[in-house]
């Protein structure tokens, strides 16, 4: 049988990147990094899965660092399009999206504030696609083109990457173009109209250029239904070019320009009823009550698995964007090479939102389109010496960013947002056309210089420290006008300061409650210093141990998305920035080849402690519940994660991967209060320091007084499970079809996650229950076809990606964004 359907059926076993696999190494582009050594190529039979992680060719095995690697096949197999879909074949990756803005993606339960969308800071996970840092989560939810490998760093990166990270990385490769003539399509189809189509085609254009071309599309129904607008949303509607020219001029020189452009307009995004649960407001400002102040209203469903929801106001999540890069790579001599990235990105924003998760008009328009532009640039040199080598790097980051908004209640908002002990309450004119108009800039600017040392002590004994030196300036503007209609029917500016203008007409004190006026520039500007080392030790040929401990910062931000005002309704102008996050992280690993390097066993611990993370917060010390964010005091995460893989012969294979993971609040004090302590009046309670009040509280979903933060200490992050696990195998039967040498195959691929909690502070409303989702796969596949049939969700299993409790002041609705039903179909795909 030829050495591609070999290849070809070992795809679940490269989930693990065991070394054992007969695949062979992915051509580099470039002569960039060093070449793997020939021990670490023996070790692997000639095949060893090769990273550039480090920057630097390895074989996986022998990386001392939390790494998971996923090759093409598998992608390509699983129908893995997206970092969403990447999700479920690493336990340790949380992925989480109400819309492409409003994106987190959290490694070991750490990387963004949960909850929470603002310019203003930083991502804690850092995503790469050919070597191009994409500062925006929301910009990276890009259909897969052409992957040609993703790998997926654990724990603090920045002594090699050129963007400091805290959290990981994914580090996305592209293939390169081609001096050999190539190409492949694909169309897959399924139910709920699933359409997809892949192309790509690559070849020389003289014999020292190369161009490669790709093209995928993607849409689907959606799995939501509207019955307002009598629509199905949270639809699929995507596509994706992308293009790169290979220049070498000599045989030390390449040169790659790369561009892609990327949209997605699907009809998205609204949330199903996901339950209700008692806070302390007062019973007829409740949802029950609320709901039945409207005669004839009825929710379409209580039961979220019946998939209906009746969002009255206009839906739209475009999402566009796309850029340029120029990647130079000069080998200068066998051991010294000179690389350069340069790269503009863009990315264009242009949402419509109903944000009370009712089919009431009480805020018919809830908008923030965002465009961005994003410059970088990295210089890196690589050099190898005897027994050691080195690279060093600096990099440059500058990104602007500016956000128009439009927040707007309807006729349905005073009745909603008023107490109904108030006459105003009954008359829809009072906060009718109640609009905020929000002017939102940030620049950004981020320079760095990064080194990292390969030091061999011994054949078996490597020690790596890394030292990167960082600095970061912000400046942002705030700007929200708020307008208001008064009781003589003049439309004014809502203002929080006291005298101004209307500030006593009764009208404009109810709009005051629910938004005022409010103008602050926050700047932020520091350096920090981080470093790290890596201790390495080859136990045996197959048997490597590592040790690392790093010092990293998850630099400052600023609050974009406005702050408490003090009494004379002025911002506070300490709560418009956010201090960097100092993290101590410790590691240490076992990788291991057995059974004649046909079976892996990898295993990995750490301990990850955060000071000052970054959080949303109901800071007591300023007097006020409002939510916004600032650090808590500290933050622990820790866990042991392990993979196995076994291909006992060339028809089966199989692995197995999980993770535990501990992370919690170790010290937060001032947290904002879960819905079930929320709403009520704060009589009595009064603030005696940042994390102690005084008065007496309710009881959790009793009407009574509210606390103005609680106390979190020793609670669980939101949005990570406990346990995670991801497995599969693979058999496959060589035969002939019409005299083509072949292989048929069954696959499968299944993944686990217990309860986690969907609330900035865990509340007993928000809690999503664990859940397993199988997957099959059966075909025929040659060297140059694979056709085959795919369920997903084989059994229909209901779960749920996200809960949260509805906008609208603590009314306790919760709101529910339900996962994907079964979804079928069969696929295509021809190379040549």
């Amino acid at each position: 049988m030829s050495r591609a359907l070999l290849l070809a059926g070992a795809a679940p076993f490269a989930l693990l990147a065991a070394p054992v696999l007969a695949q062979e190494a992915p051509a580099p582009a470039t002569a960039e990094a060093e070449s793997v050594s020939a021990s670490d190529s023996e070790s692997a039979g000639g095949n060893a899965i090769i990273v550039t992680a480090r920057r630097r060719q390895e074989n996986v095995q022998t990386v001392p660092l939390a790494i998971s690697v996923v090759e093409a096949a598998k992608l390509e197999a699983q129908g893995t399009y997206n970092i969403a879909r990447l999700t479920q074949i690493q336990p340790t990756l949380q992925f989480y999206s109400q819309n492409p803005r409003n994106t987190f993606i959290n490694i070991r339960g750490i990387g963004a504030p949960f909850g929470l969308t603002n310019d203003g800071f930083e991502q804690g996970v850092g995503i790469y696609i050919d070597d191009v840092y994409y500062n925006r989560i929301a910009s990276a939810t890009l259909d897969f083109v052409d992957v040609e490998q993703i790998e997926t760093l654990r724990g603090p990166q920045g002594t090699l990457y050129g963007k400091n990270t805290t959290a990981g990385a994914i580090n996305i490769t592209t293939r390169p173009p081609s001096f050999d003539f190539e190409g492949k399509a694909e169309i897959s189809l399924g139910n709920l109209n699933f359409k997809q189509g892949k192309a790509s085609i690559s070849g020389p254009l003289s014999d020292k250029l190369a161009a490669r071309i790709s093209v995928t599309t993607t849409s689907r129904r959606g799995t939501l239904f509207d019955t307002y607008s009598n629509t199905w949303i949270q639809s699929q509607d995507n596509i994706g070019l992308r293009g790169s020219l290979l220049w070498k001029p000599t045989s030390s020189l390449n040169v790659t320009l790369s561009g892609d452009w990327n949209l997605q307009d699907p009809i998205c995004c609204a949330f199903a009823y996901g339950g209700y649960g008692p806070t302390q407001r007062a019973t007829n400002r409740q949802y029950p009550a609320l709901i039945s102040y409207f005669p004839g209203y009825r929710v379409p469903s209580t039961n979220p698995y019946d998939r209906l929801t009746d969002a009255d106001a206009a839906l739209s999540a475009r999402n566009e964007h796309g850029g340029v890069s120029a990647k130079a790579v000069w080998d200068i001599d066998p051991d010294n090479t000179l690389t350069s990235i340069t790269a503009w990105r863009y990315w264009d924003w242009s949402p419509a939102n109903d944000r009370d998760y009712t089919g009431l008009a009480v805020y018919t328009k809830v908008n923030n389109p965002t465009k961005q532009n994003q410059y970088t640039q990295e210089f890196r040199f690589n050099h190898k010496g005897k027994g050691y080598d080195f690279v060093v790097g600096l990099f440059g980051f500058h990104q602007d960013i500016r956000t128009s908004g439009i927040q707007q209640t309807g006729p349905a908002a005073s009745k909603w947002l008023l107490n109904p002990t108030s006459a105003l309450s009954n008359n829809p004119a009072v906060l009718n056309n109640l609009v905020a108009i929000n002017d939102i800039r940030l620049n950004n600017t981020s320079l760095a210089a990064y080194a990292k040392l390969n030091w061999d002590i011994t054949d078996s004994f490597t020690v790596s420290p890394g030292f990167r030196v960082n600095y970061d300036k912000k400046d942002g503007l705030y700007n929200s006008v708020v307008t208001g209609t008064a009781s003589d029917g003049t439309r004014q500016v809502v203002s929080a300061v006291p005298g101004s203008p209307y500030y006593n007409d009764p009208w404009t004190a109810a709009q005051r409650g629910i938004q005022a006026s409010q103008f602050f520039e926050p700047k932020f500007s520091a350096w920090n210093v981080s470093y790290d080392v890596n201790l390495r030790y080859k136990v045996a040929r197959d048997i490597n141990v590592y040790a690392t401990y790093a010092r990293s910062f998850k630099t400052g931000g600023i609050n974009l998305n406005g702050v408490p005002a003090d009494a004379n309704g002025a911002p506070i102008q300490a709560a418009a920035t956010i201090k960097p996050e100092k993290v101590d992280h410790f590691e240490i690993g076992f990788k291991s080849q057995f059974w004649d390097r046909r079976a892996t066993f990898n295993v990995t611990g750490f301990w990850t402690n955060i000071k000052n993370f970054q959080a949303n917060v109901s800071n007591g010390q300023f007097g006020t519940v409002r939510g916004y964010l600032a650090n808590a005091d500290k933050v622990r995460t820790r866990g042991v994660e392990a993979d196995f893989s076994i291909r006992p012969s060339d028809r089966f294979s199989a692995y197995v991967n999980g993770a535990f993971t501990d992370a919690k609040y170790v010290k937060f004090c001032d947290a904002p209060p879960p819905p079930e302590l929320s709403g009520g009046t704060s009589t009595g309670i009064v603030a005696t320091g940042k994390c102690s009040y005084t008065g007496t509280i309710a009881a959790p979903g009793q009407v009574g007084n509210s606390p103005p933060f609680v106390d979190a200490s020793g609670q669980v992050l939101p949005g990570v499970s406990k346990w995670a696990f991801a497995w599969g195998a693979e058999v496959n039967q060589p035969a002939k079809v019409f005299g083509e040498e072949g292989q048929f195959y069954i696959g499968y691929d299944a993944s686990y996650r217990s309860r986690w909690s969907s609330n900035p502070t865990p509340s007993i409303y928000t809690w999503v229950n664990g859940y397993s989702i199988q997957n099959f796969r059966g075909g025929f596949r040659t060297e140059t076809l694979d056709a085959f049939l795919w369920v997903r969700n084989a059994f229909d299993r209901n779960y749920i990606d996200l809960l949260l409790a509805g906008t609208g002041g603590n009314t306790g609705l919760i709101a529910a964004q339900v996962g994907d039903p079964r979804t079928f179909g069969g696929t295509i795909r021809l190379k040549f």
